[in-house]
């Protein structure tokens, strides 16, 4: 049982709020700190590509932080961490823990240039972009992935004129494959897409292209992933790859420091390897971990969902559920009123992935599907209307 009177939580999104919710709710009754970055108290980040485009919203969680009994400090970027005094420095002084959870998310990766380039990631990013999307407004949007497609699909309906630059063949190659990739194509005809062409730099007028073009651009937002944010952490002696190195049960390799949400590298005994998750929902689930490995050590709780993620983008809610490898076959599955789906297995059969294309119903399913195990027989599956039995495996002489 921890026995610690004081818990610092840095990180004031999703995944920090909930890790303090998470604590109380498992009974702790000591001293909870949150350190925000950001001057605001912690929102949801969803909405900023999508609703909070098109008008004001309030994005801000309706948590009674004085009746949790939890100190918010707005404005408390974390610089380092010394782990041996167990103390968090922020720009404004230091925090003594007995106990340590980070969730600092991830930042933007940016171009180089001189040139003005916008990127999407917190609430005042969504409201200066809101203020640039008007009729006429001459957008490039650099990188068509998740976040740039949705932000395409506002700026479209608000008339403006959109290009998109994707360094890939088509938009979502890499998280979805070629074949997928190119069914999505025709939800972009309304863009000027230009694929196979990357951005040398960013310069007053917009972007360079590598093959020497400049698109005149009013307003460019690069969006071409995230890091995690981790500079702060430089010689804790934390194990960093690729983030904050954490086991199932999200534990550092310090026992008395966690990490949780998109800083997280968690291992996942269910596919036996680590994944850098980047998604709200591992930031909205695991803090019940953080809490349960924190309080109740010795009970170990693993960490371990299918992985989910989902898009507002062109009319379509695309759902993705699991973890495709580029050896994973794959095939896909038709349904009525333009739903469809893609299902991925590995060479045992073994549904691995699912992608559903406005039928949320047939995503559960095949979470659940993913999350037994299921061997399927692809050809029986091709039909959206299928269901995700599994079949026996082949005997072997």
């Amino acid at each position: 049982m921890f026995v610690g009177r004081r818990i610092v939580v840095v990180g004031g999104g999703l995944a920090g709020l909930r890790t303090c919710e998470a604590l109380r709710a498992a009974g702790y009754d000591g001293g909870i700190e949150l350190l925000c970055a950001e001057a605001v108290l912690p929102y949801d980040r969803p909405p900023l590509s999508k609703a909070a485009l098109t008008g004001s919203q309030d994005t801000t969680f309706d948590v009674d932080f004085d009746g949790l009994g939890i100190e918010v400090r707005l404005g408390a970027r974390a610089v380092s961490l010394d782990c041996g005094r167990r103390i968090v420095t922020t720009e404004d002084g230091e925090h003594p823990y007995d106990a340590l959870v980070i969730a600092t998310g991830a930042a933007p990766i940016v171009l180089p240039g001189r040139g003005r380039q916008q990127v999407l990631r917190t609430s005042s990013d969504a409201e200066a972009l809101r203020g640039e999307l008007r009729s006429g407004t001459r957008l490039t949007l650099v990188g068509a992935g998740w976040i740039n497609a949705e932000i395409a699909t506002t700026a479209l309906s608000l008339d403006c004129s959109v290009t998109v630059v994707e360094a890939d063949s088509a938009p979502l190659r890499g998280p979805l494959g070629p074949r997928v990739a190119e069914r999505m194509l025709p939800w972009w005809g309304a863009a000027d897409l230009r694929c196979d062409v990357g951005v040398i730099e960013v310069v007053e007028a917009g972007p360079v292209l590598s093959d020497g073009t400049l698109i005149e651009s009013d307003v460019v937002v690069t969006g071409i992933g995230v890091r995690p944010d981790i500079g702060w952490l430089a010689g804790s002696g934390l194990d960093i790859d690729r983030g904050v190195v954490v086991d199932e049960s999200l534990r550092t390799s310090d026992p008395a420091v966690f990490a949780v949400g998109d800083v997280a590298a968690r291992w996942s005994p269910r596919y036996g390897s680590r994944i850098v998750g980047q998604h709200w929902d591992d930031a909205r689930t695991g803090p019940a971990t953080v809490a349960a490995a924190l309080l109740r050590p010795d009970e170990r709780p693993v960490f371990d969902p299918v992985p989910y993620f989902w898009s507002d983008q062109f009319g379509h809610k695309v759902q993705f559920v699991g973890y495709r490898t580029e050896s994973d076959e794959m095939v896909f599955r038709d349904g009525d009123d333009g739903k469809w789906g893609a299902a991925w297995f590995d060479e045992a059969g073994r549904l691995t992935a699912h992608l559903t294309v406005d039928s949320p119903r047939h995503m559960v399913q095949a979470r659940m599907a993913i999350d037994r195990g299921v061997v399927v027989d692809p050809d029986s599956i091709r039909d959206l209307a299928a269901p995700l039995q599994s079949v026996p495996l082949p005997t072997t002489t």
